[in-house]
C-alpha cells in the first residue's frame, strides 16, 4: 500500500492510524482545500530528496559576474584597445562589464570627452557585447554597462 497512489476521503484520526501502522508520516499537502489534502509518506525521505533537487538545480545555475574596466577621459587610442581586449575576454566568458570613467578637477567641465571615449569603447567591443545600460554621469564618474551578446 506504500507505493500505491490511492485517494480517499477519511477522517484525520483514521488517516493518522493508517500512517502509524505503516510507520510513515501524515503530511498535509494542501491545507486550504475543502477537505484538506493529506498524504501518507516518509517525510524525512521527502525532505532529503527535495534538498538533493535544490542542490542539483543550484549546480546547473550560471552566475554572472560584473567585471570592471576603468578608463580616463584623456586615454590614448592604444590603451583603449588594450582595455577593450580585456573587456572582450570578460564578455566572451559570459560576464557583464562595467566601464567607468572618473573625472578629476577640471575634467568635470569636459564630460563630452567621456561620452566620446565610451562610444569608441562600445564600438570596439560591439561584435561580442551590447550596451545594457548606456553611459550616464553619476557624480564624478561616468558609467556604462555592457552585456554579452546572445
Amino acid at each position: 500500500m506504500v507505493g500505491e497512489e490511492e485517494s480517499k476521503i477519511m477522517s484525520t484520526r483514521d488517516a493518522l492510524n493508517i500512517a502509524i501502522e505503516q510507520d510513515l508520516d501524515l503530511v498535509m499537502i494542501s491545507p486550504g482545500a475543502k477537505p484538506p489534502v493529506c498524504k501518507i509518506m516518509d517525510y524525512n525521505k521527502f525532505l532529503y530528496e527535495q534538498s538533493k533537487k535544490e542542490k542539483e538545480a543550484k549546480k546547473n545555475q550560471k552566475t554572472v559576474e560584473l567585471k570592471e574596466v576603468r578608463l580616463s577621459p584623456t586615454i590614448e587610442e592604444h590603451d583603449v584597445q588594450i582595455k577593450a581586449n580585456n573587456a572582450i575576454k570578460f564578455l566572451s566568458n559570459d560576464n557583464k562589464v562595467k566601464v567607468s570613467i572618473r573625472f578629476r578637477g577640471r575634467q568635470n567641465n569636459f564630460t563630452s570627452l567621456g561620452y566620446k571615449v565610451l562610444e569608441a569603447f562600445a564600438a570596439k567591443v560591439g561584435d561580442v557585447g551590447v550596451i545594457e545600460k548606456p553611459a550616464k554621469l553619476e557624480g564624478n564618474n561616468m558609467i556604462m554597462i555592457l552585456a554579452p551578446k546572445k
